[in-house]
């Protein structure tokens, strides 16, 4: 068997049910382990976690359609494949989460205070538990780690790609024949890839599609496919066709259609309960949306696209403090002059801007004074990869990934 020991608890069934019957059932886990492939030769590991949301279920049921077909042997591979189920509870209720955002706790801090929590709410729990769980693949992993976060949401439309702007997960995500979106990311804080990033992983997300539509469990299973080519594992002699991954190629060639290949995020329309706010019917999760164009309403009125752009990720459920995030398309020029000027590290010029000085506790932060520094475009820090951008009184903080 090529590729060596391999583990999955998945059922067998000799007639599986149909692709609709199967994603809208929930999956049921007894354990957080979906299913793990290991190579007895040494390589690089990728470890998928789907349904971090419980109610986002297709990223585990197509991550199974791959376990299965790798567990027949006669594909080659090296390291070693792992997939986790996020919130195995909150999986099994069908329900986001229960206490809080399982996708939003992920910070130095909060890690911190965990591990020396006595009382424990449902999060806290899974977050432990898939905490050790990750740390301890990291631990054997005998080459490079890369971690994929599976989702899906509330709104139909175009799978897309989403990182944390580093070279190197840029580099990796080109590969993706899909929507990528940078800058969506650093827009929330406590994202677990973001943690992840900085403990020397390649990470990276993907949002599949709307949560219930069986197109999404097709579109996460191509993805994973394609992350496994681009992390190493799979052994592919040159020149050799393997047909998942041409298939995996065209199915998200054609979802992707006349969709923009690079988009950055502008801004994150944040949302709180007491606002009443209600998205506008009919955006799917990555649409166009023209200058002036009524997006969604609050307690204060109208919200209007302030100028012809992206909405990504439009709020349609209950749970959430995200409405929307708004975006635009990015040139093959600006990517390439960023990696150029980043490579270069151009990036050390800035605190010699006025009104600009380096945070003495991380080296990967920036403050910047309003006052002094209100000309400076944020597009100059987004050029080179300062996306993380949060405000306290007259001044930002923007801060980039490391790597």
């Amino acid at each position: 068997m090529n590729s060596g020991t391999s583990s999955s608890n998945q059922s067998s069934n000799a007639n599986p049910p149909s692709k609709m019957e199967r994603v809208q059932k929930r999956p049921i886990l007894e354990r957080r382990e979906v299913g793990r492939v290991v190579s007895e030769m040494p390589g690089p590991s990728l470890i998928v976690v789907a349904g971090i949301h419980g109610n986002e279920a297709a990223g585990i049921e197509g991550s199974r359609r791959v376990l299965a077909r790798l567990e027949r042997g006669d594909i080659g591979l090296r390291g070693e494949l792992l997939v986790l189920g996020g919130n195995v509870a909150a999986l099994q209720k069908g329900v986001r989460y229960q206490a809080k955002d399982l996708n939003r706790v992920w910070t130095e801090e909060h890690v911190r205070e965990l591990r020396k929590k006595r009382e424990l709410d449902a999060e806290d729990r899974e977050q432990l538990d898939l905490l050790s769980q990750v740390e301890a693949a990291i631990g054997r992993a005998r080459g490079r780690v890369h971690l994929a976060d599976f989702h899906t949401s509330s709104a139909e439309g175009i799978p897309f790609i989403l990182f944390g702007d580093t070279l190197p997960q840029r580099r990796f995500v080109r590969a993706f024949p899909l929507p990528v979106v940078i800058g969506l990311e650093e827009q929330v804080d406590g994202v677990q890839s973001a943690f992840w990033t900085k403990r020397n992983c390649v990470t990276f997300g993907c949002e599949g599609g709307q949560h219930d539509d069986p197109a999404s469990v097709d579109a996460l299973e191509a993805v994973l496919w394609i992350a496994l080519r681009q992390s190493g594992l799979l052994r592919i002699a040159r020149g050799e066709q393997l047909p998942e991954l041409t298939a995996a190629e065209n199915l998200l060639e054609k979802r992707r259609g006349k969709l923009p290949r690079m988009l950055e995020v502008v801004s994150r329309h944040e949302i709180a309960p007491e606002d009443e706010f209600k998205m506008e019917p009919g955006f799917s999760c990555l649409d166009h949306a023209e200058n002036g164009q009524l997006l969604a309403r609050d307690r204060n009125g109208e919200i209007r696209a302030p100028r012809d752009g992206m909405v990504i990720l439009p709020l349609y459920q209950g749970l959430g403090s995200d409405g929307f995030f708004w975006g635009r398309a990015v040139t093959e020029a600006r990517l390439l002059a960023s990696e150029v000027l980043r490579r270069l590290e151009f990036e050390r010029v800035l605190p010699f801007l006025p009104g600009v000085t380096r945070c003495k506790d991380d080296s990967s932060r920036l403050l910047i004074n309003t006052k002094i520094a209100r000309l400076y475009p944020l597009d100059v820090f987004h050029f080179f990869g300062y996306r993380r951008i949060r405000e306290r009184g007259s001044e930002l903080t923007v801060e980039r990934q490391p790597g």
